[in-house]
């Protein structure tokens, strides 16, 4: 009885204390429980508008991508629609600007031909039929001066055509020069279009890069704001559930704290009554007269207390056993602080305690199901990052080899313009140079023709003189001079009409084609010997000057050889430089336009690089917060793990013993 009296004093004091620690918890409880309650009110309203503003976002991206894919494809068809367009362009100019080529050629070449007095052999080379198609298609022509030339195209005004030469070569200049300034405007218009071509297609070019950047940039964002708003309808949801149970728990808290309050007061008032009887009685059996009275009417007896010491024994076991897992968890001890705190009291029913247990066990592992997800969300996320950053880092690598290039092959193709465009000046001065040596050879050769036809006929008139005199029969007389009508009537009548000197080299009527101004030697002085003929010593004079005709005959037959020869030669010359210098105004033309090319693209994979720095930039920093917010829970995640597998292992234990199991330590 004593030992119950010191039992009941102990548990009284034992629930005092507990009493204070359930009422602290109360008070603790409450406010936090509040103050979720609170934070839970007011989160769901902005989770609500957030949403609502992510949903308006994602309208809004998704009409952005719809406008930007639809402009992307107009500036590619744009695009390919210029570059038809272009192509048709160039093959109209590359038809019109070679048969102008070949028409201004044809032109000059019978330009220069009736300059030089070949007007006869030009008529028959294609160069003339060139001429003539050429002549009879040109609209802007006045149609004498187009008559005038076709006339002497068709050869019927005889021989050289010397009469109506400096006409033909004026109405041919012109002709040249009205050609000249057509090409000239028709290279003008082409390159302009090139230009304009060019400056379409990069601005296209960029546009369609522009549209392309936004296009993949929005719908990356589209996804991540998918994943944003479904992360916060979960959260709405997960929020609204939570302030659910929370304003319940903090219902039955109350409840539960003012129950618990009144139950003390009564346990405290009956166990001081307790404390008394157990005294008194204590007092009355203690009585020396009621313990004699003991001895004498009963015998030894034991209280059976089985089933009492029993249910102890259980809550005992299942104590260590929690107690036992408290003490080795590093962190998150409060579940089972519930469960020891609700094992202490004694008047709480097993029903309860394993209903906790089940709730403290179904709470551990949605906190551990919590965890697997946001550990499957850190690993993905962080995987996901690093590998944009690595595809950022490999494309800014990219870009750099590609700007290095870019700017290797502008360099290269500057060296090369600068070497075409120095090649087109020398080949320039050597036509230039070609053309001025063409003159003084054509000069020298009609100089030389004139010179060797004038001594020709010198040595034939000086070869019939001496006939006259050693062969008469050989000897030509002079053609009969014309008389006027009253020369003739006067000569009729016997009058004798003196012969005027035919004048030229010793009155022979032959002249140089350059005459000397110093003055002719004089007269050798007459003799006096007897004159005999030598007509052996004329025969080999005559002779010699035979020879002499042949030599000229000769001289002049390999020289007008030489002149067509050296003239052919020149034209040919003319047309391959021609040739030469248009392939490579060509190639001048497609390198300016590839180095265009380039330039562009250098610009725009600038902009590129340079834009990708930025977006790498922000990747880092989304990577660094990831790392933050998710290396501490990789890092103990397991730790945490094992501790909730502990815990709900002991959480189990401590179950199976309140059902009656036996678990030996």
């Amino acid at each position: 009885m004593q030992n119950l009296q010191k039992k009941v004093e102990a548990e009284g004091e034992k629930a005092e204390e507990l009493y204070e620690k359930f009422m602290c918890y109360c008070k603790n409880s409450g406010g936090d429980l509040q103050a979720s309650i609170e934070a839970a009110e007011a989160k769901i309203p902005q989770l609500a508008a957030s949403i609502e503003a992510g949903n308006g976002r994602m309208t809004q991206l998704k009409s952005d991508l719809k406008s930007h894919k639809n402009d992307r494809r107009a500036a590619k068809d744009a695009m390919a629609e210029a570059t038809a367009i272009r192509e048709k362009e160039k093959a109209v100019f590359d038809k019109d600007h070679a048969d102008i080529t070949a028409n201004l050629a044809a032109t000059i070449k019978a330009t220069a031909a009736i300059e030089k007095g070949m007007g006869s052999s030009f008529l028959q080379t294609t160069a003339a039929e060139v001429l003539r198609k050429v002549v009879n298609a040109r609209e802007s022509m006045i149609e004498s001066q187009r008559q005038e030339v076709l006339a002497f195209l068709s050869g019927q005004q005889g021989g050289e055509y010397a009469p109506a030469s400096g006409e033909i070569v004026g109405i041919l200049k012109q002709m040249s020069d009205t050609m000249s300034a057509d090409e000239k405007d028709m290279v003008a218009k082409e390159e302009a279009a090139v230009k304009d071509n060019e400056a379409l297609m990069v601005a296209k070019k960029k546009e369609v890069s522009s549209l392309t950047k936004s296009i993949e940039a929005k719908t990356a964002r589209v996804g991540e704001l998918g994943v944003e708003i479904a992360t916060m309808e979960n959260d709405a949801g997960e929020t609204a559930d939570a302030l659910e149970e929370d304003k319940k728990f903090s219902k039955d808290l109350d409840k539960n704290c003012a129950e618990k309050t009144g139950i003390h007061e009564e346990e405290k008032k009956v166990r001081a009554q307790e404390v008394v009887a157990l005294a008194d009685t204590i007092k009355i059996l203690n009585d020396d007269d009621a313990l004699d009275m003991f001895k004498k009417t009963l015998p030894s007896a034991g209280s059976s207390f089985l089933q009492v010491q029993s249910t102890e024994a259980m809550r005992s076991q299942a104590r260590a056993i929690l107690a036992d897992a408290r003490s080795k968890a590093t962190s998150d001890r409060h579940t089972l602080d519930f469960v020891l705190l609700a094992l202490r009291g004694k008047k709480v029913a097993f029903d309860q305690i394993l209903k906790l247990i089940d709730e403290m066990v179904v709470t551990l592992k949605n906190e551990q199901g919590d965890d697997d997800d946001k550990k499957e969300y850190c690993e993905k996320s962080l995987d996901s990052t690093e590998d944009k950053k690595k595809g950022l880092e490999q494309t800014d690598a990219d870009l750099g080899k590609v700007i290095a290039e870019s700017e290797e092959g502008i360099s290269t193709l500057s060296e090369e313009l600068k070497a075409l465009m120095a090649g087109i000046i020398a080949l320039d001065k050597q036509v230039e140079e070609a053309t001025a040596q063409r003159k003084n050879e054509a000069a020298e050769h009609k100089e030389l023709m004139q010179s060797d036809t004038t001594a020709k006929e010198l040595i034939l008139f000086a070869k019939n003189r001496l006939n006259k005199f050693y062969n008469p029969a050989q000897y030509k007389a002079p053609p009969k001079r014309q008389l006027s009508a009253g020369d003739q009537i006067y000569e009729n009548e016997g009058g004798d009409i003196p012969t005027e000197a035919p004048g030229g080299i010793a009155n022979t009527g032959i002249s140089f084609v350059q005459v000397s101004d110093e003055a002719a030697p004089p007269p050798p002085p007459a003799t006096v010997a007897a004159y005999s003929k030598k007509s052996g010593e004329s025969n080999g004079i005559i002779a010699m000057m035979d020879l002499l005709v042949q030599d000229l005959d000769k001289e002049m037959q390999v020289a007008e050889t030489e002149e067509t020869n050296d003239q052919k030669e020149y034209e040919q010359l003319i047309a391959d430089s021609a040739e030469k210098r248009r392939q490579d105004s060509k190639s001048v033309t497609n390198k300016e336009g590839a180095k265009a090319d380039l330039e562009g693209s250098l610009e725009t994979n600038r902009g590129e690089k340079k834009a990708g720095l930025k977006q790498l930039m922000a990747v880092d920093k989304v990577l660094s917060d990831l790392h933050g917010e998710c290396d501490w829970l990789l890092k103990y995640f397991d730790v945490r793990k094992s501790a909730r597998t502990n815990e709900i292992d002991s959480l189990k234990k401590a179950k199976d013993v309140l059902n009656g199991a036996d678990y030996s330590f």
